[in-house]
């Protein structure tokens, strides 16, 4: 029913076209040429998030996956021809030391490197593992001949240039390891649902709107966009792989609560009805540090149900890896939601 080879093409896509929170643009411009090649006939909001709406009439429910990622921003030209940096997103500066990256100027891009101040180990010695990691203490080498500011300057880099990390994707017995995959492995498992449902092996029980929002990395993702009879709002994003929690590789994760505080008692139990019906491997688990579209949803004053499921992520803002077993369950689990009836006010199935 779902595409296995499809939604690994997509997610290598999609976690290769830059998208840094702030500068979407090109990643929604690739997704709205996917989904109009299944036939569908997408539309943006005017901040920009992409949907489709699926099924006769009005949209019921909503599904939500976000495009943005984490990345960075030019803050300073510096004396010696470098850039200094600031995170968009919440991610360490541990994750950014070494990585290549992309900037966008006004009218070209650039490569280059985040590197601590103190790189050379034939220079510093041991205060290059001393020295704190923090976003300060970080700066942005480029790969072209600029001695001093005035040489940046007039390349035309400007304070507020946007940066890409670049997400190094590699496949290796079912993992997927790259940069990104918060939350493109969410878009693409979506974009295969999708894909079932324009080939009519899936049949819609409710119209629905499929979300991609573009901010949820800075709060702002599930802010807008539902259409007046949404009811429902399910967001698919990362699980928490890491010790201490319950998220594993082989399943998808049904979330009972985030740090906001729990879910929605009647849609949570209806994902894990779905499934134990549909023997799919799944595991419950809760964030303590961690907030979805779903929680902007509600902070926005939407007056609509709201859950989440998840596919596996170890090192969730780092070197992150999924793995294709989980990205199949999540997949089936949203499936077996589409083909769903709503959840009623009273907390049965309508």
């Amino acid at each position: 029913m779902i595409d296995r080879d499809y939604l690994l093409a997509r997610l290598i896509e999609l976690v290769k076209t830059p998208s840094p929170v702030g500068m979407t643009g090109r990643a929604t411009e690739r997704v709205e040429g996917w989904l109009r090649e299944l036939g569908y006939t997408p539309r943006y909001t005017r901040r920009g998030v992409l949907f489709v709406e699926v099924g006769a009439g009005a949209p019921r429910r909503a599904m939500a996956a976000h495009l943005d990622t984490l990345g960075a921003m030019v803050t300073e030209l510096k004396p010696n021809g470098r850039l200094a940096l600031r995170n968009t997103g919440t991610w360490a500066a541990r994750f950014a030391e070494g990585a290549r990256v992309t900037i966008f100027s006004d009218t070209a891009e650039h490569r280059g490197t985040i590197l601590p101040l103190k790189a050379s180990g034939h220079r510093f010695n041991t205060e290059v593992d001393t020295q704190p990691a923090d976003w300060d203490n970080l700066e942005i080498r480029i790969d072209a001949v600029l001695p001093d500011r005035d040489a940046l300057v007039a390349a035309g880099f400007n304070v507020g240039d946007m940066v890409a990390v670049d997400a190094q994707p590699e496949v290796v017995d079912g993992f997927i390891v790259s940069r990104h995959l918060d939350d493109k492995a969410g878009c693409a498992t979506l974009l295969a649902v999708l894909k079932a449902i324009a080939e009519g092996k899936v049949t819609p029980a409710v119209p629905f709107q499929a979300m991609f929002t573009i901010a949820e990395e800075i709060g702002i993702g599930g802010t807008h966009g539902f259409g007046s009879e949404v009811e429902e709002l399910l967001a698919v994003d990362n699980a928490v792989t890491a010790p201490n929690q319950a998220s594993r590789d082989d399943a998808v994760t049904i979330a009972m609560r985030d740090r906001q505080g729990p879910f929605d008692e009647s849609l949570t139990r209806q994902m894990l009805a779905i499934a134990q019906q549909h023997d799919i491997p799944h595991v419950r688990d809760t964030f303590r540090h961690y907030r979805s579209d779903s929680a902007a949803a509600v902070e926005a004053g939407w007056d609509i149900r709201v859950g989440l499921v998840c596919f596996s992520l170890d090192s969730s803002h780092g070197w992150e890896r999924t793995h294709i077993a989980s990205l199949l369950a999540l997949a089936k689990l949203l499936v077996g939601y589409i083909e769903s009836d709503l959840v009623s006010p009273g907390g049965r199935n309508a």
